[in-house]
């Protein structure tokens, strides 16, 4: 299969340049392998995703150079293409309805410290209730849908991080793929999506690197095909923290509203990726120097004074 990349925002406010880095290696990945590359719009947090956001999210993407070669998938249009998975997952065992609301499983006293997004590592509170004690508490409580976690290591070689391995089962526990809701986890959608899509090679930032272990177990409960994993280095501020929330100048919007010329912005985000010296830079010429090896292995500093010096904002 011809080589198929994605870029997969959440339209929750302005696209940061952390965003853009992102979306920018995504693009130049696929475009430097001959390939296709596709956006996917993840909005399953409906709460907070706005029609605005998304329309800016757009016109930024465009004003980079940024295109795309099919109609943008979005996920609050798919809920039965999740259904149909989980009903699958149902039907081999895979996953069980769990009713513990998170101060519960965060009180269980056999419940140690995992990953910090998932909290505390799930006990296995609900894995083993009778039909009976599924029924009763289904009248007062709307379950979520678990996953049962393989037990032992799961691995996989990582284009920048080389073999890695984690055991879910240990480190997270059975995990959530559908909430209380009804609306599907991001992990069972992420591979949902991907394998919908044909997607053969993942570019995205290294923060979900942990992720990627759980995924690869829903991939094989699917009987589906995992894609290429490249986790890259997030840019963080001299404060340590992510560059992604950071407001102010940082927005793509906010730079290009203020006329910043896009070779500059263009020349930052080749700077933090190993593809330039900060110097303005075109697109097509980024495609012919990217080179995945040239990528950074570990985070990447954004400091003030270069930013300044890059994209020419004075101070």
């Amino acid at each position: 299969m011809s080589f198929r990349g994605r870029f997969a925002p959440s339209p929750t406010g302005r696209i940061h340049l952390g965003n853009a880095r992102s979306a920018l290696l995504g693009w130049l990945q696929a475009r430097a392998a001959g390939g296709q590359f596709l956006l996917r719009i993840e909005d399953l947090d409906r709460a907070r995703c706005k029609p605005q956001f998304l329309e800016d999210l757009y016109r930024d993407l465009r004003w980079l150079g940024l295109d795309w070669d099919e109609t943008p998938l979005v996920q609050s249009q798919r809920d039965d293409i999740y259904r149909e998975a989980l009903e699958k997952l149902e039907r081999t065992g895979r996953v069980y309805p769990c009713f513990c609301t998170r101060a519960e499983i965060a009180r269980a006293a056999s419940a140690p410290h995992g990953l910090s997004e998932e909290g505390p590592r799930y006990p296995g509170t609900c894995a083993t209730l009778s039909p009976e004690a599924v029924a009763e508490r289904a009248r007062t409580r709307v379950p979520a849908l678990r996953f049962r976690a393989a037990p032992g290591e799961w691995c996989f070689e990582d284009g920048l991080h080389g073999r890695t391995c984690q055991d879910v089962a240990a480190l997270v526990g059975d995990f959530v793929v559908r909430r209380n809701d009804g609306v599907a986890s991001y992990q069972l959608a992420v591979v949902v999506d991907d394998a919908a899509s044909h997607i053969t090679d993942v570019l995205r930032g290294d923060d979900l690197l942990t992720s990627t272990p759980r995924q690869l177990q829903i991939y094989e409960a699917l009987g589906l095909t995992p894609p290429r994993f490249w986790h890259v280095p997030l840019v963080l501020g001299e404060d340590g923290k992510r560059l992604a929330k950071r407001e102010g100048a940082f927005a793509v919007a906010e730079l290009r509203e203020r006329g910043i010329a896009v070779e500059r912005v263009l020349g930052l985000l080749a700077a933090w990726s190993g593809l330039g010296d900060g110097a303005p830079v075109a697109l097509q010429e980024l495609v012919r120097r990217f080179r995945p090896e040239l990528l950074p292995r570990s985070p990447v500093v954004a400091r003030e004074a270069m930013l300044n010096e890059a994209l020419g904002l004075g101070g």
